[in-house]
């Protein structure tokens, strides 16, 4: 299952987005989304997420 950005949380500071080591991350209306066809399931978006809008 792939990880998921919680609209309401993130802050779109990017991140996530160079962690993601398949680049499923991308930056859509002004938000971060995780592409979850492309998603490893790694977890690295996760840690790096500053106020913890990312979760499986």
């Amino acid at each position: 299952m792939a990880y998921k950005i919680n609209p309401e949380s993130c802050v779109n500071c990017g991140a996530c987005e160079p962690a993601c080591p398949v680049t499923a991350i991308s930056e859509q209306d002004g938000k971060r989304v995780i592409d979850a066809s492309k998603c490893i399931d790694c977890g690295a978006c996760a840690g790096t997420c500053p106020v913890s809008a990312i979760a499986a």
